[in-house]
């Protein structure tokens, strides 16, 4: 299937800014089942972009913007081809355990082994993996255990819109029993990994259906978990929705935690309020979006348009004062 991806950002300041660096992390990559045919960034105010590959292979973009400014919009558009990967195997036998560790032994891990920034252990957490019945290892194979995981997670916590931030530690989640895709991410990478069981966090997109009841937010960027299963290697599994990843995933950037993988990160100068909005489409499609057809007949589209409109008219308005 092929899908044309648009990544819409905008930060909107309360008053003129200026020297703002960023960082984004929002280039499928291109690898096993997928290929980005495609990419492209469009920057304002417009200036000077470049980029490099990170220590797992995910692509980064960065650029400056040294003048003053009220707002930085991002339009990041891709051609994405994604092959639905081959179905996971009923069981993997009862040495799976041992073949797990003996791949341990033999690659460097550590990364995904270790706790993070986002996903780490707490009482909140272990308390959580008990009452899950995965504390260890146990009588069950290692994919049996994950899909119990995942299933469980799906079954007992909410999904709720807006309900926690970037920056909320996991134990809220836990303790509320609700969250984002963020939120279901970090905890199941945290109990497979205490598990010593590699984990990683992916950020990327999902494509929404008629035929799918998906719980995550349309216009948005989605994130699930992959783990390393032996004569397999490396599998993803979404909690947020109970799947195990296929051809409606879009991989962007893989990491320990989401700070790892954020899809924009930086700094400006300067002392303002910021207003941040982020709108996402994934349209199968065998081109690139044309301009105008952005987020034709969205409404949150449209308001956000109607927002700009009424600053602009503001902004207009205080400089005729001005020079009065």
């Amino acid at each position: 299937m092929f899908y044309a991806v648009r990544h819409f950002t905008r930060f909107r300041y309360s008053r003129p800014v200026w020297q703002s660096t960023m960082e984004l992390r929002m280039q499928p990559r291109s690898e096993h089942t997928q290929r980005c045919f495609t990419f492209q960034l469009s920057i304002s105010p417009q200036t000077r972009v470049f980029s490099y590959q990170d220590h797992v292979g995910n692509l980064v973009h960065h650029f400056d913007v040294p003048g003053q400014h009220r707002q930085l919009t991002i339009i990041a558009d891709a051609l994405v081809d994604v092959e639905t990967p081959a179905p996971l195997p009923e069981s993997l036998g009862p040495a799976a355990w041992d073949e797990l560790d003996a791949m341990i032994d033999r690659e460097d891990y550590w990364d995904m082994l270790m706790p993070s920034g986002f996903a780490r252990t707490s009482p909140e957490l272990e308390a959580l993996a008990k009452e899950f019945e995965v504390v260890e290892r146990g009588g069950r194979e290692p994919l049996e255990l994950l899909t119990t995981l995942n299933r469980k997670l799906y079954q007992h916590f909410s999904y709720v819109k807006r309900s926690t931030g970037v920056n909320t530690a996991i134990e809220e989640a836990i303790q509320s029993r609700q969250g984002v895709c963020q939120d279901f991410a970090h905890i199941m990478t945290s109990i497979v990994r205490n598990l010593r069981i590699p984990c990683r966090y992916v950020s990327g997109y999902l494509h929404r259906d008629a035929e799918h009841a998906d719980r995550s937010d349309e216009g948005a960027t989605h994130a699930w978990v992959e783990a390393l299963l032996p004569r397999i290697g490396w599998v993803g599994f979404d909690p947020t929705n109970n799947l195990i990843v296929g051809g409606r995933h879009i991989r962007t950037a893989i990491g320990r935690d989401y700070a790892d993988v954020s899809p924009t990160v930086g700094t400006m100068k300067g002392s303002a309020e910021t207003e941040l909005q982020v709108r996402v489409r994934v349209t199968p499609s065998d081109a690139v979006l044309p301009p105008d057809k952005e987020f034709a007949a969205d409404e949150e589209w449209s308001r956000f348009l109607e927002d700009d409109q009424q600053a602009e008219k503001l902004h207009a308005q205080q400089q005729q004062q001005q020079q009065q």
